[in-house]
């Protein structure tokens, strides 16, 4: 107990002190008797950070010196450039599988239709005189590819083609609004057009040819197929029905549907070069959403 009273008492006369120290020297101003201490300590400090500078002067130098030399420039560079060439050959990596991905899918539903195609990528999309939705292909007449042939990917019905070269192809889309496919609903016979509307490809304009049979929301659209396959092949998923008009009085009854197809985002498609032997009707259509 003692020692602390007299740490205490110790502490606070060093604390009066200084106190009284600073008022004296803050009040005394140049004649302060404390201005030899303070140039003291100022000669002391400044001695040290000099000290320290002379120091670490070198270590900051080498180490400049290190980084900024040629060789070292050069690797930098190098390293780089291969970090760039490793990050491009990641991404193609990843479009590569992404592309296996999606051709293994057309095939498989090319086959349930029984539809032999050429497989190409989209390569651009470009519109011609008289088609605002059209895109070109990178596969042509030497491929076997030939006007009026339908086109296709993993989902749907893309477009049917219009112009052939030796290496690519023009392909107007289902979406544009020069386009008419003819098709029918599912499970049936009822029969229509499907028109393009634009909006970007996300709605397709169906006219059911009979007024009087049922259609509504869910419904979905296959194609009808053409006289020899030419331009559409039969039984290929076109769209889900997303709402029908109401046409009082007109002798069809007109319906808008959402294409299988993504015609905003083609890559991998196919060209269908030989029909099937016979009709698929349904085959082709995915399971119902919600089904086992």
């Amino acid at each position: 107990m003692r020692d602390t009273r007299r740490a205490r008492l110790i502490l606070g006369t060093l604390l009066a002190l200084a106190l009284v120290s600073l008022t004296v020297d803050h009040r005394a101003g140049a004649d302060s008797p404390f201005v030899p201490v303070r140039a003291a300590g100022a000669w002391l400090f400044g001695a040290v950070e000099g000290a320290a500078g002379v120091v670490s002067r070198p270590v900051t130098g080498f180490v400049q010196a290190v980084v900024t030399a040629p060789g070292v420039q050069d690797e930098l560079k190098r390293l780089r450039a291969e970090n760039a060439r490793l990050r491009t050959g990641l991404i193609a990596s990843r479009l590569d599988a992404g592309r296996s991905a999606e051709l293994k899918r057309m095939l498989g539903t090319a086959g349930r239709g029984g539809y032999t195609v050429v497989t190409g990528n989209v390569i651009a999309r470009r519109g011609n005189p008289g088609f605002e939705d059209a895109v070109q292909l990178d596969i042509g007449t030497d491929d076997g590819v030939r006007p009026e042939m339908t086109v296709m990917n993993a989902d749907g019905l893309v477009g049917r083609v219009v112009q052939a070269g030796a290496r690519t192809c023009t392909v107007l889309l289902i979406s544009d609004r020069a386009s008419a496919t003819g098709a029918r609903l599912e499970g049936g016979q009822e029969i229509g057009v499907v028109h393009g509307v634009g909006e970007n490809g996300r709605l397709v304009q169906f006219k059911l040819l009979d007024a009087t049979a049922p259609m509504a929301p869910g419904g979905r659209i296959v194609s009808f197929g053409s006289q020899h396959g030419r331009p559409y092949v039969p039984g290929v998923p076109v769209g889900v029905i997303e709402r029908v008009e109401a046409t009082p009085g007109e002798l069809t009854r007109v319906a808008f549907a959402r294409p299988y197809a993504d015609l905003t985002a083609l890559d991998v498609v196919g060209v269908v070069v030989r029909g099937p032997g016979r009709d698929p009707r349904d085959a082709v259509l995915p399971p119902k959403e919600g089904a086992r």
